[in-house]
């Protein structure tokens, strides 16, 4: 969409309803996500994928596309006459389960022919692909994106309360979403959402911010790299607060070990003289947070 704002609310929801409809079809676990006017963010989680049986995959379908449609139909009729869901059928709907890039690809081209029949428009909606970060699966680095998300309309000025924000996944856990707190309880360890509401609003509340003379609610630059320069540390909820590359553009985000593992799995895509992977992000170095791109320059902001 590029600096355009052309989602509005009606537009946010819709996006929103389909996000659900499709990680659920695709087998991905949405962590939190936060829709925007004029992009979104979502954190997912890919899990093992599990060997369905027809009875699964006519679920999905029902789920994605309703009991009436076309491939539902198909699908049902041939368990009906067959028994089984015909090979081809079953191979294309497995083909587009447990992939990211399928997932985005598809998710955007739904909502873009919703939104063009809406605005009778044609023609693409999105200036650009996707970015994308590798996130390790552990509670330090899903903690630090998941707040970074739901922190979005915060830095854009929007509320000052993440949970007066409806389109963002902590504003839906909040309001009783089971599925937007499944996604937020799922990296945190504890028993029941009261326990884990409490911990990641603390996470989001750590620290402050100044109004901007744009308008964004964020921490003085200058003053942060003045603390940095003199070696002090900030907290977590104080860089979240601001617009953090590395959260976009790190390409891997989590420990020195698990972002040096992706480092190999990707060797060839590095020049020779690189010896390893893993580059400390510096604003977030008390908690031992790691990226596979070094964003030195102009990293907060």
């Amino acid at each position: 969409m590029g600096g355009s704002k052309l989602l509005d609310d009606l537009s946010k929801e819709r996006l929103t309803e389909m996000l659900w409809k499709l990680a659920g079809f695709c087998g991905l676990e949405v962590i939190t996500y936060c829709m925007m006017a004029n992009h979104f963010h979502i954190l997912v989680r890919v899990p093992e994928m599990p060997q369905l049986t027809d009875a699964q995959l006519l679920e999905r379908l029902e789920a994605l596309y309703g009991r009436q449609g076309a491939l539902t139909l198909l699908a049902r009729q041939a368990m009906t006459e067959r028994g089984k869901i015909d090979v081809d059928i079953r191979r294309k709907l497995i083909e587009r389960m447990g992939d990211v890039s399928a997932f985005m690809k598809e998710l955007k081209q739904r909502f873009s022919r919703w939104y063009n029949r809406r605005h009778e428009r044609f023609g693409t909606l999105w200036a650009e692909r996707f970015k994308s970060v590798l996130v390790e699966n552990q509670p330090m680095s899903m903690e630090a994106v998941a707040a970074y998300i739901d922190l979005n309309p915060v830095r854009a000025g929007l509320v000052e309360d993440p949970k007066d924000y409806r389109f963002c996944g902590y504003a839906s856990a909040v309001t009783g979403n089971a599925l937007a707190r499944k996604g937020l309880m799922s990296f945190q360890g504890k028993p029941s959402w009261g326990e884990c509401a409490a911990g990641y609003r603390m996470r989001l509340f750590v620290g402050g911010g100044a109004t901007h003379q744009s308008g964004k609610v964020l921490l003085d630059k200058e003053k942060i790299k003045e603390v940095l320069e003199q070696g002090g540390e900030l907290s977590l909820g104080q860089v979240l607060r601001l617009r953090v590359r590395h959260m976009s553009d790190g390409m891997a985000l989590g420990t020195r070990a698990f972002v040096n593992e992706v480092f190999v799995l990707h060797r060839d895509k590095f020049g020779p003289k690189r010896k390893d992977g893993a580059r400390p992000i510096r604003a977030l170095s008390s908690i031992g947070l790691n990226a596979l791109r070094d964003l030195r320059v102009r990293a907060l902001g």
